[in-house]
């Protein structure tokens, strides 16, 4: 249990770092995060963090270095958080957002009929590529399901995909009669 003339002490020690530390603290801040507002966040982070460890019963030999090293770390901290900017922000900056990406929707498109396809293979077939293409097993995976060895779980993949390629082509050609 901390007495109240060694938390008096701490109080007094940590208010003599603040004036005398704190300018710089914030001085370093701007000059990583590049914002004052939240640059004095940090440093206000720094002293409450110090305050805790003081608090704890933690010792402190050299003021100075124990707040820069506690500010650097809330700086790397923020730099690792996920920043996010408004839509509004973004348009200011010249950003223009597209109506639509018409490449993506397609290949989606392609991806489900690619998916119905598979419906008309055979059944050898069908089941290992449900496997991979559906559920995402691993080979490991799909070859304990199936009791075969991984090397004909794979052929069976193979052969599937080229299976799949001959009645993906065979339909693009039927939708392109279709359309003439």
């Amino acid at each position: 249990m901390i007495s109240k003339k060694e938390t008096l002490i701490q109080q007094v020690a940590l208010a003599t770092a603040h004036n005398d530390y704190s300018k710089g603290l914030n001085t370093r801040a701007y000059f990583k995060v590049h914002d004052h507002d939240l640059g004095e966040d940090l440093v206000q982070d720094t002293f409450m963090k110090t305050w805790s460890y003081l608090v704890k019963g933690g010792q402190i030999d050299m003021m100075k270095a124990f707040l820069y090293h506690i500010l650097n770390n809330l700086i790397i901290d923020q730099y690792r958080k996920h920043k996010t900017d408004s839509l509004d922000n973004l348009v200011e900056n010249g950003f223009e957002p597209k109506d639509s990406d018409s490449v993506r929707f397609i290949d989606i498109l392609d991806g489900k009929g690619v998916v119905d396809l598979i419906a008309h293979l055979p059944e050898t077939y069908k089941k290992v590529m449900r496997m991979k293409f559906i559920q995402h097993l691993t080979l490991k995976e799909m070859s304990l399901l199936t009791g075969q060895t991984k090397n004909s779980t794979a052929v069976q993949i193979h052969r599937g995909l080229e299976k799949l390629k001959h009645l993906y082509e065979n339909r693009l050609a039927i939708i392109n009669i279709n359309k003439k």
